[in-house]
């Protein structure tokens, strides 16, 4: 575990050596088409053997899925968007998530980097930071906020490829903790997008989420959860294996860390079943806070049961214990979660930060 999660780790190309990144993608268009359920599952296994890995092939799979469910309505992606989908499981293209910006209690929905429009498109300065797969990343999907010749103004998501001038990759991510993920800060420098890969919100309403915004929370909660639950399990079953602990310690660390398996792959189950928009994005919020209750609990017993020796002589112990505690530090915030779950739980419409 050390080498696979260290800077150096060959884990992400060995995973595109694989044509994991097929895995979201239509069969038509040459992918797995793994569906929620698969998917949350590939996504636990994974993590469970590197959790950097998992978080960094969530980044990519969640925006694979966002794009091609905007792509079910065609108007919504340009053809140049579309043949850049297309050729992902057949290139083994990697998609990195540009979305944090490296501000605290920052609204992922409200990005600082601004796009300014050019007479042949976009010219785009700014920076986004951690971004996992930097190092790895074929094409960087940026979110901006925009204001366009037309008067249009609001989010908007760039389709960048990573050998775009202007890019460049500097070191952010200093912990050893998911390293392997590389997570580091993308700087744009006057970089130009041609307005074919530009992809709008369609937001008129302010206090709702436009379709991109949801499909794109839904399958993010989604597969984060997936792969932490994952790298907690890796804990458990070293619990479980070495047996530690009494019958009933290890019944009770077990029955917790299924919890956390069953709310994951029942909010999956739920998007196979069709539930989608608003119901969809407040299912797997609901499963991501309550498995991250249930993972805090889980771990902190887990590495209790395994003993101070362990927590001495294998680094393995520290390392998934500080790892699992990472899924608290993704958008959005527990605390801007809660009130608005309540609203919409009262009937009110769902709005996020």
């Amino acid at each position: 575990m050390t080498e696979r999660e260290a800077a150096d780790s060959p884990v992400v190309e060995m995973y595109r050596k694989h044509s994991g990144p097929g895995l979201l993608v239509p069969a038509q268009f040459g992918g797995m088409a793994a569906g929620p359920l698969e998917a949350t599952r590939v996504q636990r296994g994974l993590a469970s053997a590197s959790p950097s890995l998992g978080v960094a092939t969530v980044m990519h799979h969640f925006t694979v899925a966002m794009l091609f469910s905007l792509a079910q309505t065609a108007e919504r992606l340009t053809a140049t968007q579309f043949a850049l989908l297309s050729s992902v499981a057949g290139d083994r293209l990697l998609l990195a998530s540009g979305w944090a910006e490296g501000r605290t209690d920052q609204n992922i929905l409200a990005p600082a980097v601004v796009a300014e429009p050019v007479e042949d498109g976009y010219r785009v300065n700014g920076s986004k930071k951690p971004c996992s797969l930097s190092q790895s990343m074929d094409v960087l999907t940026a979110s901006v906020n925009l204001t366009d010749s037309d008067g249009w103004s609001g989010l908007a998501l760039l389709l960048i490829r990573a050998d775009s001038p202007g890019i460049d990759v500097t070191p952010f991510w200093t912990t050893p903790i998911l390293a392997a993920a590389q997570s580091h800060e993308v700087r744009m420098t006057d970089v130009h997008v041609p307005r074919e890969l530009v992809i709008r919100s369609t937001l008129e309403d302010q206090q709702s989420l436009d379709d991109l915004q949801r499909a794109g929370f839904t399958w993010f909660e989604l597969l984060t959860s997936a792969a932490y639950v994952g790298a907690a399990s890796s804990l458990v079953d070293t619990v479980l294996s070495r047996k530690r602990g009494s019958d009933s310690d290890r019944g009770a660390l077990a029955v917790r860390m299924e919890a956390a398996v069953d709310l994951v792959e029942g909010a999956a189950r739920a998007l196979e079943d069709g539930v989608t928009d608003d119901e969809a994005v407040a299912k797997v919020l609901v499963a991501r806070y309550a498995s991250q209750d249930l993972l805090s609990s889980t771990v902190a017993q887990a590495v209790e049961l395994l003993g101070g020796i362990a927590f001495i002589r294998q680094p393995e112990v520290a390392y998934l214990a500080s790892a699992v505690h990472a899924l608290a530090f993704h958008p959005p915030s527990r605390g801007s979660v809660a009130a608005q779950l309540a609203d919409y739980f009262a009937g009110g419409p769902l709005h996020l930060s």
